[in-house]
């Protein structure tokens, strides 16, 4: 199964990136994209927001994520980009695309990368606001996600 990995620093356009998971296939007949953005709410707007991460490390994890997702659901194939660097709101962050014969095993492919990517991959968040600089912390709605998947 090809598994795609890419960390980068420009910026992507989702809908091109989209169409060419789409173009290499014939076979499946589901596909599954998501795509996590910069946001800024209302109440505690954010400048942009700095991804930090370990290279060789993440690169690792991230193929890994996407392995283990194929072998428990039958992907087909698993694509993941994930930016760093400095970013802004509504600029993409992370997409994650997988593909398989039907959509059941698809969504969950996803749900699965999604929720390891929140809590295990070794991405720090630094967000820029009118009040300077902070670290974000992890979210227990992330952790309580990822435990879903600790059961065979």
């Amino acid at each position: 199964m090809p598994i795609k990995v890419r960390l980068q620093e420009e910026k992507f356009d989702p809908g091109n990136e989209t169409s060419r998971f789409l173009d290499e296939t014939t076979s499946d007949g589901a596909a599954v994209t998501f795509t996590g953005i910069v946001r800024s709410q209302k109440d505690k707007p954010v400048i942009s927001m700095t991804l930090e991460h370990y290279p060789a490390l993440a690169q690792s994890q991230l193929e890994g994520f996407a392995l283990k997702a194929e072998r428990r659901f039958g992907l087909s194939r698993v694509t993941i980009i994930h930016r760093h660097g400095k970013m802004f709101p509504g600029e993409p962050i992370v997409q994650v695309m997988t593909m398989s014969p039907h959509r059941h095993a698809a969504f969950e492919g996803a749900r699965f990368i999604m929720d390891f990517l929140k809590t295990d991959a070794p991405f720090w968040k630094k967000e820029q606001t009118a009040d300077g600089t902070r670290w974000v912390s992890a979210r227990q709605e992330d952790d309580e996600a990822r435990q879903r998947w600790k059961q065979p």
